[in-house]
């Protein structure tokens, strides 16, 4: 235990001094959240259920936290240390490679999950956010579709041999995403073409899935079970590929 504990700081420690992904995981979310705010406002309107734009842009914009945690954070910073020998390191050492992963999950979950509190403070207080769900179901999804993400992101790792190239890997499966899972900007206005792909992405999945109970509407079944099926699958496959060195 005390071995997790402080290779939890360490990792803590890198994360923040690696000022690329604090600024995609942290601050990024907040200025789109600010100009989108500044753009659309944040009346209540009646095709959103009574909702606002921003309502809907914060659980959208959580989306791209679990996707920056899942498909740039983590493949980058494990490719790099397997890279530097790092990795090899630990493993001639007596810590377990569950304590590394657990360690290191629980820093992305924390700070993915501080960037959603930033979030809903700063919408609260600029846009007056409204919130028709529950929280303990919008937590449970949320911390599920993390570790989905994290399940896929150490795949990516362990199919890189180098850093940059999981920067790259994680930039090509992240972006088209980020732009066409409804995380900024609403499905419902996209094209019919950009419709039938954007529902074979799995952060429109985390979207659907977080805005759903966010309204207040429910569990999204299907969005449940590709968010489950990730994990179980990201998990599976990362077992078989992950390598020390």
């Amino acid at each position: 235990m005390n071995s997790f504990f402080k290779l939890t700081y360490m990792q803590t420690k890198l994360f923040i001094r690696e000022p690329i992904a604090f600024f995609f995981t942290l601050i990024f979310p907040l200025l789109l959240l600010l100009l989108f705010g500044a753009m659309f406002g944040n009346e209540a309107n009646p095709q959103f259920g009574g909702f606002g734009y921003i309502d809907g842009e914060v659980p959208g914009l959580t989306g791209i936290i679990i996707g920056t945690v899942g498909l740039l954070s983590i493949p980058v910073s494990t490719a790099t240390a397997r890279e530097r020998k790092i990795l090899r390191r630990y493993q001639a050492t007596p810590l377990r490679p569950l304590t590394y992963f657990a360690a290191d999950v629980v820093v992305n979950y924390v700070v993915a999950l501080f960037g959603l509190i930033l979030l809903v403070i700063a919408a609260t207080f600029v846009f007056d956010l409204r919130f028709g769900g529950n929280w303990f179901a919008v937590w449970a999804a949320f911390t599920l579709c993390v570790l989905a993400f994290s399940a896929a992101g150490y795949v990516v790792a362990s199919l890189s041999p180098t850093g940059r190239i999981a920067q790259v890997v994680g930039q090509v499966l992240y972006l088209p995403m980020m732009f066409l899972s409804g995380a900024t900007m609403p499905v419902q206005i996209m094209p019919d073409g950009l419709r039938t792909v954007s529902h074979w992405l799995p952060l429109t999945h985390v979207v659907k899935l977080l805005q759903d109970l966010w309204f207040g509407v429910g569990w999204n079944t299907t969005s449940l079970l590709v968010m489950g099926a990730m994990l179980v699958l990201g998990t599976a496959a990362s077992m078989a590929t992950f390598r020390w060195e």
